[in-house]
């Protein structure tokens, strides 16, 4: 590896190019942004223009990667399109030269410009926006690959870095320089972790213009979504729940049983006629739902406690249905954000898990609602106490009310609690077994996540004396090792407020 490579492993390049014809486009100005760059740990820049770079040069000795940006009528490769310019560049002072190596009309072929840098002694940099020019340009001796024209060469511009070109690029054994829409330190970290050379960061740096708009957008996003109620849905496998939301309040709510023996358009047609009547008084639109999303599509993770039809697109169908996007998590989920957010959690990492007519849960750590890779985090009733029986199956309501079946009692869950009011030894026992098993799960979740709080919520959940038997099953553990419990303070409004607070959130 050359000696201005190694200069530059691992390590932060700032791009410091100015807003064309902006405030700051201008030499002096260019050095002030590279000089400040390299006293804070940068330790290469990317330098355009021959000006700027003369000036950054007698300013430097530090690595620079040096580019001419031209607009053309013939072609649209835009950064050192011709070999004049290579020429320039070289004698300008730049170590590296990087030009367009995509695949498209252009004025030189990338094999001439090249051998042209190669030629002038300097390396050569490719600036690629798939894995196919890689392969081609490095194939043609570039002596580095930039990951800069992902994302715009055609189509809407992405708003995260490629990261999968970035990792099948590295795969290729050619020094890759990270560099596209990498505007937090994490996304530069996650860049040198997947095998990134060196990382380019320049608008989150030095383009102020960018910089201020990005602050201004969101503050103008979140004042829009503020100044507006949220709509927000429950739908579970009991009951369907909308309400009109401002922050921990919710203004207005209307209810109907979930009928199961209908399907998911149904469903979504019941949403949208419980929120006719507030049509035009809110702003963002949010969603909590029993079982998984992901990607705007809707599963049952256990069809016993809603049959859904598998892979349903529940965004799009609401979409359609309520003239707006509505943003879509789980209900334990949502209900455990709404739990940090303004109820039982009180802003502390926690753990929410409700016992309702199934079991479900959701994770707030460091500030952050786990979802997951498939959507599916928090999912305890799922977990299994025996080979292929879901935790749910011997804990939430509809096995109390099972249980009460098997012993000549034909009640529900709320009929049990009744009857253990009445001091009916049964149903104390049957709601016995359900607390042994969710104690357990309980303690294993506070082994293996440590959280603040674990607070419990659901119809069984909360219902009279729940909460004191669970306290007591655990009673025996060391203060370290038990779970402080408490009491879901939003009741059946958490995942309403939850969903409405991560809707606006979203948007």
């Amino acid at each position: 590896m050359s000696d201005c490579l190694q200069r530059f492993a691992s390590s932060l390049v700032v791009s410091c190019q100015p807003v064309p014809e902006g405030p700051l486009d201008h030499p002096d100005q260019v050095v002030g942004f590279a000089l400040a760059a390299l006293a804070s740990g940068g330790r290469g820049l990317r330098i355009e223009g021959i000006a700027n770079l003369k000036a950054v040069r007698a300013a430097t000795d530090a690595p620079i990667i040096g580019l001419i940006k031209r607009d053309l009528d013939t072609s649209p490769v835009r950064i050192t399109p011709f070999l004049d310019d290579v020429i320039a560049l070289a004698d300008a002072g730049a170590d590296i030269i990087a030009f367009d190596a995509t695949d498209r009309v252009r004025p030189v072929s990338v094999a001439d410009l090249c051998k042209a840098v190669h030629a002038r002694g300097k390396l050569a940099m490719a600036d690629i926006s798939t894995i196919e020019e890689a392969k081609a340009a490095v194939a043609l001796g570039v002596d580095v690959v930039g990951t800069t024209m992902a994302g715009y060469t055609g189509g809407p511009e992405p708003s995260e870095p490629d990261f999968p070109l970035l990792a099948a690029a590295v795969r290729l054994g050619r020094p890759v320089i990270a560099e596209g829409r990498i505007r937090v330190p994490e996304q530069a970290a996650e860049a040198i972790r997947l095998g990134a050379h060196g990382v380019v960061v320049g608008s989150a740096i030095t383009r102020p213009e960018h910089i201020t708009h990005w602050f201004a957008d969101a503050i103008g996003a979140a004042r829009a979504a503020s100044a507006q109620p949220a709509l927000a849905f429950d739908l579970g496998g009991t009951k369907t729940l909308v309400a009109l939301v401002d922050g921990d309040r919710v203004i207005e709510a209307r209810e109907r049983t979930t009928d199961r023996h209908l399907d998911p358009d149904d469903w979504c047609d019941a949403i949208a006629e419980l929120a006719a009547p507030w049509q035009g008084r809110y702003g963002a639109a949010g969603g909590a739902v029993t079982g998984v999303v992901h990607e705007g599509r809707w599963f049952a993770l256990n069809p016993g406690t809603l049959p859904v039809s598998s892979n349903y697109p529940l965004a799009d169908a609401l979409a359609k249905r309520l003239g707006r996007p509505v943003v879509l998590h789980n209900d334990a989920q949502a209900a455990a954000w709404g739990e940090y957010r303004f109820g039982a959690g009180a802003g502390r990492d926690l753990l929410f898990v409700t016992v309702s007519t199934g079991i479900g849960g959701g994770a707030v750590i460091g500030g952050r609602l786990l979802v997951g890779r498939g959507g599916v985090a928090g999912s305890v009733g799922l977990t299994q106490e025996t080979t292929d029986v879901p935790l749910e199956t011997l804990a939430s309501g509809r096995f109390l009310a099972d249980a009460a079946a098997a012993l000549g009692h034909s009640v529900d869950a709320p009929a049990v609690f009744a009857a253990v009011a009445r001091g009916e030894a049964w149903a104390s026992a049957v709601v016995d077994r359900s607390v042994e098993v969710v104690a357990r799960l309980l303690q294993n979740l506070q082994l293996l996540f440590d959280p603040a709080v674990m607070v419990v919520g659901g119809g069984v959940g909360l219902a009279d004396g729940y909460r004191a038997r669970l306290e007591a099953r655990l009673a025996h553990l060391p203060p370290h090792l038990k779970p402080e419990i408490r009491a879901a303070a939003l009741g059946k409004s958490a995942g309403v407020i939850g969903a409405a607070d991560l809707a606006r959130r979203t948007l």
